[in-house]
């Protein structure tokens, strides 16, 4: 009898649930297990984000239990992995899948990018899996795009160098962060959170912060002459009185145009949406945080509504015009602001596969005609919609305009008058339209600027006989706090004039991880919001001024990711970069040995005087059980658990403490009474401050 043949299964692992749903529907593993979906040949389970992630610093030995100066640098020679505490259940399923006799091939079906590389990475090595290992590189999660990935799966091995500079950037922002984290907590008894993309950010809103509380204004004046029913006005002039001797000049000469230029200007449409330009318009016109953006956006890719979202490329690959094509013809069908448009659209604007790097441009899914938007929750509807809108303008002609600058010479000094006027909208007037449409406005249309306005028809060499003249007073203004919106685009900037064209991260942190960097310093105390504005805290702006400029520059992230862009194409030494990095942190730790006393203070926490202390006049502060004297000497103490309020039932609040040390009584509302049971009002007085414990005592109001 022949023997039978086994029937092998494949194992496909996706970063999150939903993903590995949406896929198994696909694949048609529609079995529900305990962790993973089974059927057709495949298994499909996911990793729940980071399941496995480098160890902290105690695992490494005793010594690093205990932050101090003595047990720096750490650097780890074994690098060690640890399980996220409240995700093993998950992994265990994934390696007894991993390690099951009938999968006979493992799938990363994880984020195709370097992140995703390193999540399936950690958790394929760390259960000691050596089964065949291939990878899944999609950007929707569109049915036909999933087919369409796993019928071009390519072997695990040829992103080797990619996981290669996933490991390399992991490692070594856990040296300089835990070095420097511990360094710099150390020295100024304080926790300061330091790491390499956080601390750059921070010092922007530093370097903002000091240039508005430095800003002097000034007065500044413009001459402005009325030259029939168009205004020409002056350069500025900072001399008020030579403004109104130029302006009683200009009224007794002649003024006469010396250069009229007409020019046919062009506004090219907007680009399409990465994840960062699609924060900072969320945020402009909504008010949306970053990650509050990511996250909508990250749950309508998961409903199969948006396509990828952390992605920094705003153009579509030259495969997908019919794909695009499809989805506009879609949207003017959807949204009600393209009612009754005639639009074309012009594809090419958005096609360009070399500037696509791991996902294209964010834009809507086909799945959008099955969906009903009114359905959705508003904030994904907005989001989808912005998106909508955007490939909608992207693909809509240039807005052209004629721009006239008249320039006039009278008394010597030159005037200029402009004006534009419009000759096609294009794609501003979908842009005002959906703005129109928007529900919840956040601010008034922008299009207000470009509404006609002409010049007379002025000649060069005509004259106009003592023109009317007015002076306008104007001030100086500082610049305005970073929002999400302006601090987005100024990390996706920063050091990018260093970094290699090629990069496959550019700017402060990843279009992914740049919204919790953000969250990361509110949450540190180190910025606050207020509106929409962020600012430095107290403690954000001592601990730029503390750190060194090689931690406080963007400079150090370009020099990282052009080494590990190398590194990602197989041309660099991943060994040769960590070693770069071990000597940094060894240096780091060499140049900061001791502080001075005062130093060493700048982030104590200030406290909060509740009253003055009744023996010896020092300050009084409160304490974690109690309300205590700040001399030294002095051992004068209030007890929050003193026996008085508690047989009372009344909480000994710092209101009351502070009350007590100010007049030496307090009404209170409620005293329990243990001798009746019953509750009354009353006020208790500070008896006795002399001895070893406070006294208390209730004096009760006088009968009328």
């Amino acid at each position: 009898m022949p023997e039978r043949r086994k029937f092998y299964l494949i194992l496909v692992v996706a970063e999150k649930p939903s993903v590995a749903q949406t896929i198994a529907a696909v694949l048609g593993a529609k079995e529900k297990k305990d962790g993973f979906l089974t059927g057709s040949g495949y298994i499909v389970s996911w990793c729940v984000g980071h399941l496995v992630g480098l160890s902290e610093a105690a695992a490494y030995g005793e010594q690093y239990k205990k932050w101090s100066y003595d047990s720096l640098p750490i650097l780890p020679q074994e690098w060690k992995y640890t399980v996220s505490a409240d995700k093993e259940k998950q992994f265990k399923t994934l390696k007894e899948l991993m390690h099951r006799a009938d999968v006979s091939e493992v799938v990363n079906a994880c984020d195709a990018g370097r992140e995703g590389e390193l999540i399936f990475r950690f958790v394929y090595e760390m259960a000691g899996c050596k089964k065949p290992m291939r990878r899944l590189w999609i950007s929707s999660m569109e049915d036909s795009a999933i087919k369409e990935g796993f019928s071009r799966l390519k072997n695990g091995e040829e992103y080797d160098a990619l996981f290669a500079s996933a490991l390399c950037r992991a490692k070594a922002d856990w040296l300089i962060g835990i070095n420097a984290t511990r360094l710099f907590s150390v020295l100024y008894n304080h926790t300061l959170n330091v790491g390499r993309v956080q601390i750059p950010t921070l010092k922007m809103l530093v370097d903002r912060d000091a240039a508005i509380t430095t800003f002097k204004k000034e007065k500044y004046y413009h001459v402005r002459l009325a030259l029939s029913g168009a205004e020409a006005a002056s350069e500025r002039i900072s001399d008020k009185a030579e403004a109104d001797a130029l302006k009683t000049t200009c009224e007794v000469s002649k003024a006469v145009c010396t250069s009229l230029v007409k020019e046919k200007k062009t506004a090219a449409p907007p680009k399409l949406f990465d994840l960062t330009s699609l924060q900072r318009e969320a945020n402009r016109l909504f008010g949306y945080t970053a990650k509050q953006t990511l996250d909508l956006a990250q749950a309508l890719y998961e409903k199969r509504l948006l396509t990828y979202p952390r992605t920094d490329s705003a153009f579509l690959t030259d495969d997908m015009g019919d794909t695009a094509a499809g989805i506009i013809k879609l949207l003017c069908g959807k949204f009600s602001f393209m009612a009754g448009k005639d639009f074309t659209p012009e594809l090419g604007k958005v096609l360009n596969s070399k500037k696509v790097s791991d996902h294209h441009a964010i834009i809507p899914t086909m799945e959008l005609a099955k969906t009903d938007l009114a359905a959705l929750p508003e904030s994904e509807r907005n989001i989808l919609t912005l998106a909508g809108a955007r490939l909608l303008m992207a693909t809509a002609a240039p807005h052209t305009f004629e721009a006239v600058t008249a320039i006039f010479e009278c008394a010597g000094q030159s005037f200029t008058a402009r004006r534009k006027t419009v000759l096609f909208d294009g794609w501003k007037e979908i842009d005002r339209k959906y703005r129109a449409a928007l529900k919840n406005k956040t601010e008034t249309d922008d299009a207000d600027s470009d509404t006609e306005k002409t010049l007379p028809p002025f000649t060069e060499g005509q004259t106009f006989e003592n023109p009317a003249a007015t002076v306008t007073e104007h001030d100086t203004t500082p610049p305005k706090p970073h929002n999400e919106a302006s601090l987005l685009s100024a990390m996706e900037r920063a050091g990018s004039e260093d970094t290699d064209p090629d990069a496959e991260r550019k700017g402060l942190g990843t279009p992914a991880t740049r919204a919790a960097v953000i969250e990361k310093l509110v949450k540190g105390g180190f910025v606050e919001r207020k509106g929409k504005q962020l600012l430095p805290t107290k403690d954000g702006i001592n601990l730029v001024c503390v750190l060194p400029d090689t931690l406080t520059s963007p400079q150090l992230t370009a020099e990282w990711e052009n080494n590990l862009t190398q590194i990602a194409k197989g041309k660099a030494d991943p060994a040769a970069f960590m070693e770069g990095i071990e000597n940094m942190a060894r240096e780091l730790v060499k140049t900061y040995p001791f502080l001075s006393d005062d130093k060493a203070q700048m982030f104590k926490p200030e406290r909060e005087v509740l009253g003055s202390c009744p023996r010896c006049g020092s300050p009084v502060y409160e304490g974690k059980k109690n309300y205590y004297c700040s001399n030294k000497d002095c051992i004068f103490t209030m007890w929050k658990n003193d026996h008085f309020f508690e047989e009372r039932k009344v909480t000994f609040t710092p209101k009351i403490a502070a009350a007590l040390l100010q007049s030496g009584k307090v009404n209170v509302k409620k005293l329990y009474s243990p001798k009746t049971g019953k509750t009354y009002d009353g006020t208790i007085v500070l008896a006795d401050t002399g001895g070893k414990y406070v006294n208390y005592r209730i004096e009760l109001p006088k009968k009328k």
